[in-house]
């Protein structure tokens, strides 16, 4: 049994429950960070020094980062449907995958700090106006992409579509103006119609 540590409406756990719904894989989540802290208990520092979430625990065997959490879960148990044989494939995945947690989380985490989490009365719309220009700019590239495949992992859903998705969520569903990304929009919508990511990902922001 899988034990994943981390609160379910943190964007990066969403992506490691979503695939291992997608994969049918059975889990036990234990709720840490945000309201439940427990971050720098010593039991959880000596799981993930980082006192981040989340944290696979599997026996002995412990690992971090979400991105790299997800190729684990997709390699071991979704080689036939995530996890792509050919290596020039996974490469392309692999690409967004760290796209996303190197260019795209950073301005979405401060999104959510100084708009979702910092009262109306204390917000700096300064920041916040070029906070979403950045994000914005970025999905461009995305809506770019996906004029020409139907997901960002290509022909098919993969772990590139994991790693976005819940970050999308969140630009999506708060009351911001946002430009037209007719191929993100479409894109979007069609995960809406996979039960994981209804289950996993469309769930109350905080």
């Amino acid at each position: 049994m899988l034990t994943i540590w981390g609160r379910k409406n943190s964007s990066n756990v969403k992506k490691v429950l979503w695939c291992l719904e997608e994969l049918n894989v059975p889990y036990q989540q234990i709720d840490v960070g945000g309201k439940f802290g427990k971050l720098n208990e010593p039991a959880y520092l000596r799981m993930n020094p980082n006192a981040v979430i989340p944290c696979l625990q599997e026996g002995d065997f412990i690992l971090w980062e979400s991105n790299a959490i997800v190729r684990y879960i997709a390699a071991k148990f979704g080689k036939d449907s995530l996890y792509p044989a050919d290596l020039q494939e996974r490469a392309s995945i692999e690409k967004w995958m760290d796209w996303v947690g190197c260019n795209l989380f950073p301005p979405i985490k401060q999104f959510m700090i100084s708009f979702i989490r910092t009262p109306e009365e204390q917000r700096d719309p300064k920041i916040i106006s070029q906070t979403l220009a950045e994000i914005a700019q970025l999905l461009k590239i995305v809506d770019n992409t996906l004029s020409s495949q139907p997901y960002l992992s290509g022909a098919k859903f993969g772990m590139a579509d994991i790693a976005l998705a819940p970050l999308v969520y969140l630009w999506l569903n708060t009351g911001i103006t946002r430009p037209s990304l007719p191929n993100l929009a479409r894109w979007y919508q069609c995960l809406t119609e996979r039960p994981a990511f209804k289950k996993i990902v469309m769930i109350e922001i905080s």
